[in-house]
């Protein structure tokens, strides 16, 4: 399976042999309060696409475990399935179902390339992406003093420093035993420690956090002005993740 998922990344999607799109069963690997998941599953709902769904829960790092590395070497929810593809990564997923369902029944998410809208909505689309997510939630854990009456428990503080040292542990366990993964493991590792550098860096978190209301602000510039354009069908920016 990993090694479909390396050929992939750098090839036109494969097609299920004498079925449909719509009949080849699509397989969603996900974690609930996974920001990256949710986007996804928003995508699947808004198309009324059937999808069987599989937990993969975080906090039992269940993501680390072997098969799951060997679905996406990364070890990061969302994975999805469709046939002989494995596609990886949220952005790719719902690039991946827009340009696979096109029957009329299933809506189209994104405007037409033609449209005036399209180069907004994209621009949108990568501005939105590429906000450090991860960044936001673990340095507020870590530094609930950036937050306005932040409901965060004190314990959570302590208990997710302790996590991390646990998984920086349990990688190196898991490379050791998993010879054909080792490579992938300390790749992640490497990634982790990094991004807590970041995450715990307190100047850091203040200067991402000044650009995301800057950000906001844009979008809810852009969003006053698509209802004054058209307000009976005002196109559906997908991308937003502040909705809920």
């Amino acid at each position: 399976m990993a090694e479909r998922q390396e050929e992939q990344r750098g090839s036109p999607p494969l097609r299920a042999e004498g079925k449909a799109d719509a009949e080849v069963k699509l397989i969603l690997y996900h974690w609930t309060h996974s920001f990256s998941s949710q986007k996804v599953r928003l995508v699947i709902a808004e198309k009324a696409l059937k999808c069987e769904e599989h937990d993969v829960s975080l906090p039992l790092s269940e993501h680390n475990e072997p098969w799951f590395m060997r679905l996406n070497s990364t070890g990061e929810v969302p994975v999805l399935i469709h046939g002989e593809n494995i596609i990886c990564e949220a952005t790719q997923i719902i690039d991946y179902l827009e340009q696979t369902f096109l029957d009329e029944r299933t809506p189209r998410l994104m405007p037409d390339k033609e449209s005036m809208y399209y180069p907004r909505v994209q621009h949108y689309r990568e501005l939105l992406d590429s906000l450090p997510m991860d960044a936001y939630t673990h340095g507020c854990i870590l530094h609930p003093e950036l937050t306005v009456d932040s409901m965060i428990p004190a314990y959570a503080t302590t208990r997710i420093r302790s996590q991390i040292g646990n998984t920086e542990s349990e990688l190196k366990k898991l490379a050791e035993e998993n010879p054909d993964l080792q490579e992938a493991y300390i790749a992640k590792q490497k990634r982790l420690k990094s991004k807590l550098l970041d995450h715990d860096n307190v100047k850091y978190l203040k200067k991402i956090l000044d650009e995301l209301e800057k950000v906001l602000d844009q979008v809810e510039t852009e969003l006053q002005r698509r209802n004054e354009e058209t307000p009976e069908c005002l196109p559906l920016i997908l991308y937003v993740p502040f909705s809920n």
